[in-house]
């Protein structure tokens, strides 16, 4: 395994998709790579906290739901035995009808483990595109030509720029000291001359984010502005925040 595979291993490993192998060698690798264990360390902690809030056990009620489904099921009459013809001896016709049970139980609970491993795949899709979007962040950051610009936000705080030619892209960060009052959200905006194009909404109680933006070094000006919640198709004046990029 070469070193760009194993460095290439720390997302699949913050999610437990690694085999045997890939799991001992990257044991060994994170001992002496910082950049892996800080990497590790934040995807971890964003998988931990989209975990938190989607994953739930099955709701009390559904055991006794289930055994009341089969108090009221009609059962079938017992039948005399018949010589016996069969090679199956009587454990196992007993087995044979407890797993029959079992799957009745299990038939009313797999919707529900339906929901959750639905909401644990989307929570690992949602883990691996804040991976790649910390990827593409330190990609940026890290071009030989960044150019950092910084404007104060109305009511404190600051926006600060950092753009890169070569990569053609730029990333957003904003940092104001509160969010917006009465449900409003900020906005952020890219503007070629008089032209305002959406760079992203914040939730509404956000007062920062992260916002990467391709094509960000063809723009003259990033803009912040307090919306109502879901953002607005245009600007809302005035703007909290400017920054001239020329």
């Amino acid at each position: 395994m070469t070193t760009t595979d194993i460095h290439a291993l720390v997302g699949a490993y913050a999610l437990d998709a690694v085999d045997d192998l890939e799991r001992a060698a990257f044991d060994r690798h994170v001992r002496e790579c910082e950049s892996c264990r800080t990497e590790l360390d934040e995807l971890r902690e964003t998988a931990g906290r989209l975990a938190d809030s989607t994953w739930s056990v099955p709701p009390p009620r559904l055991r006794s739901a289930v055994l009341g489904a089969i108090a009221q099921t009609r059962q079938v009459a017992p039948v005399s035995p018949a010589p016996m013809r069969s090679a199956q001896p009587a454990p196992r016709r007993w087995l044979v009808a407890a797993a029959a049970a079992v799957v009745l139980a299990g038939g009313a609970s797999t919707a529900v483990y339906q929901v959750q491993e639905q909401r644990v795949g989307d929570s690992i899709a949602t883990a691996a595109r804040a991976s790649a979007q910390t990827e593409r962040t330190r990609d940026i950051l890290a071009a030989p030509d960044l150019v950092v610009r910084t404007a104060p936000v109305t009511g404190g705080g600051k926006v600060t720029v950092a753009q890169s030619p070569s990569k053609d892209a730029g990333v957003i960060l904003l940092g104001a000291s509160a969010p917006p009052a009465d449900g409003k959200v900020f906005q952020l905006w890219t503007i070629r001359g008089t032209t305002p194009t959406s760079a992203g909404v914040l939730p509404a109680g956000e007062a920062s984010a992260v916002q990467i933006v391709n094509g960000l070094p063809g723009a003259d000006m990033v803009g912040v502005t307090v919306e109502p919640a879901g953002g607005s198709a245009t600007p809302t004046m005035p703007l909290v925040s400017q920054l001239p990029l020329v």
